[in-house]
């Protein structure tokens, strides 16, 4: 149904059709259990209740291809939990089994901003990951060994992962428009022993050469044994050409269920970024179950979510091979050379699921965006931040027959904890229910659980997507600080959500200080260490004012060294630094000068308590003074200051 008026949170915006349920992925699944569920929510009850009898259910309904083993399902709790003791599997031979029974169809459409496109059937991609595979071993690339990429969603990024993945090797990955330190500050941890690159990108109409950032990479990496870079051949690199040039077998290493699949990342507001490893056994059950049941995928599907090899979204979007679906990999601006760009994409290709972060959904809203052609679509999904209510407005009234899925997530998990499902109606701000598997509630401070009431976003049961570990962090210290330090065994993930009396579930964004610019979350350590560079800062804050899924401002506050003065001239560096060294996205829209950074006793800059401020809130009410080193300061950071 299309919206009428003006739409609001909880406004209905659509509902399932009895032949929809009919036919169902998760309706299908519910039958094949052989129990009686009194709808949707009973079934989420069931499935975290009882989360081994559950993911037991996964990796039978789905066939997973490996030996299942004799050991338990789940032992332990949270963190420490061990899940399916003894099995072996291996992500590529998941991602790859149709190469097999369907060889012939379209594994992957390749598109970028130029129009170029390619195509690759499941027989194809199983031959390149094959040849790159072949080139990897001889290059020494083992089991445990780390394989790094910087690259754009291009199809070698997708065969290179797929390639180590089957080494039982560890995948990472960075886009090629984040500055070299921001690169090394990731690559250096994990000390990868082959590093896939390109010499230059194009976005935004716009040609990047990234050569000498590929060699500034590449010395702070003394672990490499080789570069292999993509689409041009230089002295010292091995061109991609000459590493798949001998056609091996494809054979794919068994590991154990939770062994390294891959190492994403996440800032904290402290310190590096952070390693989080995800293992093969639990990205794939994870998936397949948040696929194929909440998103209704399968292998009729094209799969289409923008994002590039930097968000965890790459590495969710790759999962559509697990379920047989045909992906479309996009390189380029979303809004090149118009903001209609994607959604040309949506109708060109056929596809019949498209994602996106919610900005972007946005910004056709507000261009006054029609899409037409998409006729082959029924789901849209949407991520990143919280999609406003007048989102879901403009998305029914553009496609008034589609199933809008709002989901919310993240990099530590790789998935949704809340989103979508078939059975379920859509309302404006409203994520319809909490995922299979994911014991969300919302916890007040004192660590009771609220209905209707805004609070902490925690998961109080293990999930099988859950880190494994993080890399460099032995004893498991830094992992635990990161989620469980606020609430004991309990899952603290950094958003605020209301969860309503009927499942629904409503973000209301970070409740930590990561700064999140379209999608690309960032720990504000990284903007301090490149504006503290400079002689003439001697403090600085940054802050993201964005909320309720609209990107706000990105503000950042600096206090001069003795002497020093900010300049027009000195703003111009800082900002031309910060775009070469992050990236684009992470420019601040305002430089302003302060006299003193508000921090607390033990030293802690307070990030939240100005966001807090900068957004209305009294300074009393923001902030405790008592506890700080310098509340003179914050009036100076007061919106009309």
């Amino acid at each position: 149904m299309a919206p009428t008026g003006e739409v609001h949170e909880g406004t209905l915006l659509w509902e399932p059709t009895e032949e929809i349920i009919a036919t169902a992925k998760v309706t299908r699944y519910m039958s094949w259990l052989g129990r009686s569920f009194a709808g949707y929510d009973d079934l989420w009850t069931w499935s975290t209740d009882e989360p081994a009898e559950f993911w037991q259910s996964i990796w039978d309904y789905f066939d997973v291809v490996g030996e299942r083993g004799t050991g338990p399902v789940l032992s332990g709790t949270m963190p420490g939990a061990v899940w399916f003791e003894g099995a072996t599997l291996n992500y590529s031979a998941n991602a790859l089994r149709r190469a097999a029974t369907t060889p012939e169809k379209t594994a992957v459409i390749f598109r970028d901003e130029s129009g170029n496109r390619r195509t690759l059937t499941y027989g194809e991609l199983a031959e390149e990951v094959a040849r790159v595979r072949t080139g990897l071993i001889g290059l020494g690339v083992a089991s445990g060994d780390r394989v790094a990429a910087y690259l754009p969603n291009i199809p070698e990024a997708l065969i290179a992962f797929l390639a180590t993945a089957s080494l039982g090797a560890i995948w990472s990955s960075c886009s090629p428009d984040f500055g070299a330190p921001s690169v090394i500050d990731r690559f250096t941890q994990i000390a990868p022993k082959v590093l896939f690159t390109v010499d230059g990108y194009r976005y935004n109409g716009r040609d990047f050469d990234r050569s000498a950032t590929v060699d500034e990479i590449a010395a702070k990496l003394p672990s490499l044994a080789a570069t292999v870079v993509i689409g041009s051949a230089r002295p010292g690199r091995l061109a991609w050409e000459e590493l798949r040039a001998s056609a091996g077998p494809l054979e794919f290493e068994p590991v154990p269920f939770d062994h390294p699949l891959w190492v994403v990342y996440s800032s904290g507001t402290t310190g590096l970024p952070k390693p989080i490893v995800h293992g093969h056994g639990g990205i794939v059950l994870e998936h397949v179950k948040t696929l194929s049941f909440h998103q209704d995928l399968g292998e009729s599907d094209v799969f289409f979510w923008y994002t590039t090899t930097g968000w965890m979204m790459w590495n969710y979007l790759a999962g559509g091979l697990l379920v047989g679906a045909t992906v479309v990999l996009y390189d380029g601006s979303a809004a090149h050379p118009a903001t209609d760009a994607l959604w040309r994409v949506v109708a060109e290709e056929k596809v019949t699921y498209f994602g996106t972060g919610a900005p972007y959904l946005v910004a056709s809203m507000r261009a006054g965006v029609r899409p037409e052609g998409i006729e082959a679509l029924r789901g849209i999904g949407s991520t990143g931040s919280p999609l406003p209510p007048e989102g879901f407005g403009w998305v029914y009234d553009v496609a008034p027959n589609i199933q809008l899925g709002s989901f919310s997530g993240g990099t530590d998990v790789c998935t949704g904890f809340v989103g979508p499902v078939p059975l379920l109606p859509i309302r404006a701000g409203v994520i319809p229910c909490r995922c299979l598997g994911a014991r969300v509630e919302s916890y007040d401070p004192a660590g009771a659980a609220r209905i209707g009431e805004v609070g902490e976003l925690v998961v109080t049961q293990p999930m099988p997507s859950m880190p494994v570990m993080f890399w460099n962090d032995p004893d498991g210290t830094r992992y635990r600080e990161s989620y469980f330090e606020d609430y004991p065994g309990i899952w603290r993930h950094g958003d605020w959500i209301k969860i309503l009396p009927d499942g629904g579930c409503v973000i209301y964004g970070r409740s930590d200080s990561t700064l999140n610019r379209g999608g690309v979350r960032m720990g504000t350590s990284e903007f301090y260490r490149v504006v503290e560079r400079f002689p003439e800062i001697a403090d600085s804050l940054v802050i993201d004012t964005g909320q309720l899924g609209q990107e706000g401002r990105l503000l950042l506050y600096v206090t001069v060294a003795e002497g020093a003065e900010l300049t027009d001239e000195l703003i111009m560096r800082l900002r031309r630094t910060l775009r070469t060294e992050l990236s684009p996205r992470h420019v601040p829209d305002r430089i302003t000068a302060v006299p003193g950074v508000p921090r607390t006793l033990s030293g802690k800059k307070l990030e939240v308590p100005v966001r807090k401020i900068l957004l209305g809130v009294p300074i009393e009410r923001a902030a405790n003074l008592d506890s700080m080193a310098n509340p003179e300061v914050l009036t100076h950071f007061l919106p009309d200051a």
